[in-house]
């Protein structure tokens, strides 16, 4: 891989995606795409980038080859917990009855499905309408995400009163599947974040965890701004435990670890139930 064969991948990488590509991810892109080559029966790199930049169905398996998709049930468990304990309460005490939550990098989809497990005992009455949607970059990763088949390896952090609840067993005896009740609550679909969103929402609560850290500030400042315009004025957003939303804006109030309300949101009562270092500190 030359110079000029990396200056234009990260480019392309970054206008396609957003994502920024920095000198020491050159090994890791050189790995990544080395495969596409060998299945291309190419050369070289210099090649690949000609053939990228001329064969419009290869940028979809030139984005699925650099996306990372490092993920897991019940990830950042405190999240889930918050969601349960803080937020569930707050809408059965309301009057809505129209819940809408997006998991905006949904990866493999575990993220998605531990959301659906937290809610489905408090919302499964039919007098509630919630649904989750969940969108990836990653064409692969939607696949595999809307099968719900799993290797039984890793669901082995997975709580065991989620497991026996909402996992199936299934002909292969390494693999389990999410159970239907579970699928039917999450729509898939693949979406980037810097292209036109066409869902109108308001979605009530927004994920979208482990995702800015890949961005550069501008990137991560108009994503942000989207998002505040998809949230209900009422909603949530969860980020990963490594990111914040510091210089990047001030829409938004800290009220967890990288938790955020809308500024301007009627606060709250806290139930005497929940432990106020959940809601403060997670």
């Amino acid at each position: 891989m030359t110079k000029a064969d990396f200056e234009f991948i990260r480019n392309l990488a970054y206008d396609s995606t957003g994502i920024v590509l920095p000198e020491r991810k050159k090994h890791m892109v050189y790995s990544r795409l080395s495969r596409r080559l060998r299945q291309l029966n190419l050369k070289d790199f210099t090649q690949y980038c000609s053939y990228v930049a001329n064969t419009s169905d290869e940028r979809i398996n030139f984005i699925n080859a650099l996306t990372t998709n490092l993920t897991a049930f019940f990830r950042e468990e405190h999240h889930f917990k918050y969601l349960e304990q803080a937020i569930v309460p707050e809408w059965k005490n309301g009057n809505k009855k129209r819940l809408r939550i997006w998991s905006s990098a949904c990866s493999t989809g575990e993220e998605p499905y531990s959301i659906a497990m937290t809610l489905e005992k408090h919302f499964s009455s039919p007098q509630w309408d919630l649904k989750i949607l969940a969108t990836d970059l990653d064409t692969n990763v939607l696949q595999t995400a809307s099968t719900g088949r799993y290797s039984k390896e890793s669901i082995t952090n997975l709580p065991a009163h989620y497991a026996e609840k909402y996992m199936n067993s299934t002909s292969a005896s390494q693999h389990v599947e999410i159970c239907s009740n579970i699928k039917k609550m999450i729509h898939f679909k693949q979406l980037n974040l810097l292209e036109n969103w066409p869902m109108s929402g308001p979605f009530d609560v927004i994920f979208c965890r482990n995702v800015l850290i890949y961005f550069d500030n501008e990137t991560k400042q108009k994503i942000i701004a989207k998002f505040r315009k998809m949230l209900s004025p009422q909603g949530y957003l969860f980020i990963g435990h490594s990111e914040t939303l510091m210089n990047i804006s001030e829409e938004f109030k800290l009220i967890g670890q990288t938790i955020y309300r809308p500024l301007g949101y009627s606060d709250i009562k806290i139930n005497d139930n929940i432990n106020e270092n959940l809601l403060l500190k997670c």
